[in-house]
């Protein structure tokens, strides 16, 4: 709760119902909210003794706690009025006006020590109010202070320095005497207030003063520090049954002066409620101890101190683990939009600092925690946390890569699905695109910590696709090359075949041409054997010319006989020359 806290009136803190004393649950939680430390200024005093002035001239008011003007006591428990301390900034100033001892009407003495005993408990200045003087009968009003060492106890086991330990452990003392009409003189020298009081505290000599002095001892002992104002009667009769209506103007000069420096007193001078061992009481402690107290005095028992700040140790240690472990989430949960995060490092640096955040909450809140049990346990339910927001950064960023991965393996599931991959160079085609999406996977930002071992599941799960599309491509492949065999194979079939066509073309050709050559050689030879024939014949005319010449003139000595013989050469080259056109024979009868 800020220190600008402010009740708008006192509530009870401390109910007195019949006897049976009970913590209010609006009180106890109005002090629940208050992390600062508290300043407890208490009053007690015989009833209608104007207490409640006092508290609300304290909380800077005119009215709030009632005032009353009748014979009845208006307060009844204990009531309290938190409000900013007016000098010390960061504290709250809880002010406990507590029912007028000595009531008649309740008839139970008993309770009105365990009033008084509360109020010592709680407070960190007590202010006792009385009316007239310190005398031995306002003093005996004082007979509680005697029952402090039977109604509270400081530690488990007695000690030697009791008197010191609940001197440093109880309230300072401050007694305000109301009405006071005497002078402030002692053997003819004027004394302060203060000398006053010690003065009335002063042991009695004689016999028989024990239950005289006891009371004395207690105030001396057991309070650390001790003032006195006097206060003269604040304005007339009539004027005191109508207070919390009188300007301060109608008040008496005097009174009000010593108001003012009753005010001044407790404000500079008040210190902050503390326990054994030097313990800061927060409001949320002192709505705690108030708890207990009353538990612990309902239940028979008397308060030990010791015990009460174990108790309290528990309640604020748990509370204090508590409210760190809500504030550790509380930070955690401000940084999940950040999730998933960029590495482990960045989510480490993000839970530390939400560490530092919890521990001072929880250094603020927690005491007496010197075995450090409950850091320990805070140390463990964050470690705990911490998993819990370890899985969630881990899920997110498994989700987050998931997502980018199906948006980018799109392109490689679509030349799946249409066959890209499942043709020759299928495999080198789908390792570049591979490479292209794992170069676009690197650079996408927000991956998160899980980034590597989702692309590496990623990998695995489709490590039988890349494997299928290789094999696919290496029986391809090898139907490739048996089919660049079996085409090689026909074509050698081929080119044997056309080698042996080209050979018979070639053959034939060799034949026509020999053929062409044998025919252009016959005839040849044939217009040879017709030259020569011509020839021959040309030349066997010649030769029967030259013959017939040489026979016409040798004809003329034997005709007959000439032309016999001539008849049978002719005949004879007749028929030699008919052998040679049938034969190819050279030569030709010249008749022919």
């Amino acid at each position: 709760m800020p220190a600008v806290f402010s009740m708008p009136q006192p509530v009870c803190l401390i109910e007195n119902d019949g006897g049976k004393l009970v913590v209010n649950k609006k009180a106890e939680k109005l002090l629940s909210e208050i992390s600062e430390p508290v300043i407890v200024v208490a009053i007690a005093g015989k009833y209608r003794t104007g207490k409640s002035y006092l508290m609300n001239k304290l909380a800077g008011c005119n009215s709030g706690f009632p005032l009353g003007s009748s014979i009845q006591s208006k307060t009844k428990g204990i009531w309290m009025w938190c409000v900013p301390h007016p000098r010390k900034p960061g504290h709250v100033l809880v002010l406990l006006d507590t029912e007028g001892l000595g009531d008649v009407e309740k008839g139970d003495s008993k309770n009105d020590t365990w009033i008084f005993s509360l109020t010592v408990l709680l407070s960190s200045a007590l202010v006792f109010n009385s009316m007239g003087t310190i005398d031995q009968q306002a003093i005996e009003q004082l007979h509680f202070v005697t029952e402090l060492t039977k109604m509270i106890k400081l530690k488990s086991s007695d000690t030697r320095d009791e008197m010191e330990e609940y001197k440093a452990f109880l309230p300072s003392f401050t007694w305000c005497v109301r009405d006071f009409t005497l002078e402030l003189m002692r053997d003819g020298k004027e004394i302060s207030e203060d000398e006053y009081l010690m003065m009335s505290l002063e042991l009695k000599q004689g016999e028989n003063v024990q239950n005289c002095n006891l009371p004395r001892e207690c105030i001396r002992n057991f309070f650390h520090s001790h003032k006195c104002f006097v206060f003269d009667c604040p304005t007339s009769k009539k004027n005191l049954q109508r207070l919390e209506e009188v300007k301060e103007s109608e008040l008496e000069e005097e009174f009000v002066e010593q108001a003012a420096k009753f005010y001044q007193y407790i404000i500079r001078n008040a210190g902050v409620k503390r326990l054994t061992g030097g313990i800061i009481v927060s409001g949320k402690m002192l709505g705690n101890l108030t708890s207990l107290y009353v538990d612990t005095i309902q239940s028979g028992a008397i308060p030990n101190m010791d015990n009460a700040v174990l108790a309290l140790a528990e309640i604020e240690n748990t509370a204090a683990l508590q409210e760190a472990l809500t504030r550790y989430e509380c930070e955690m949960d401000k940084n999940v939009w950040k999730f998933p995060t960029l590495n482990e490092l960045e989510f480490v640096k993000m839970h530390l600092k939400c560490v530092r955040k919890a521990k001072e909450v929880f250094d603020k809140q927690s005491f007496s925690d010197e075995d450090q049990k409950y850091l320990q346990k805070l140390k463990n339910e964050i470690k705990k946390k911490r998993k819990e927001y370890i899985k969630i950064n881990e899920d997110l960023s498994r989700a987050e890569c998931n997502k980018l991965l199906q948006d980018l393996s799109k392109t490689m599931q679509d030349g799946l699905m249409q066959g890209r991959y499942s043709r020759p160079g299928g495999h080198m085609l789908f390792l570049m695109d591979k490479l292209v999406f794992l170069e676009r996977y690197h650079r996408m930002p927000g991956k998160g910590v899980k980034s590597l071992e989702v692309l590496e599941n990623f990998i695995r799960e489709n490590k039988n696709i890349e494997a299928a599309i290789l094999k696919a491509e290496e029986r391809a492949a090898h139907a490739e090359i048996q089919l660049a065999e079996s085409h090689e194979r026909t074509m050698q079939a081929q080119r044997q075949r056309q080698s042996v066509e080209q050979q018979n073309r070639n053959l034939q050709l060799s034949i026509d041409q020999q053929s062409v050559r044998h025919k252009q050689h016959i005839n040849s030879l044939t217009e040879m054997m017709e030259q020569n024939k011509r020839r021959m014949i040309q030349e066997d005319q010649a030769r029967i010319a030259q013959r017939l010449q040489a026979q016409e003139s040798r004809l003329s000595a034997t005709h007959q006989q000439s032309l016999n013989d001539l008849q049978r050469t002719v005949d004879d080259l007749k028929r030699q020359n008919n052998q040679r056109q049938s034969g190819g024979g050279g030569g030709g009868c010249i008749l022919c």
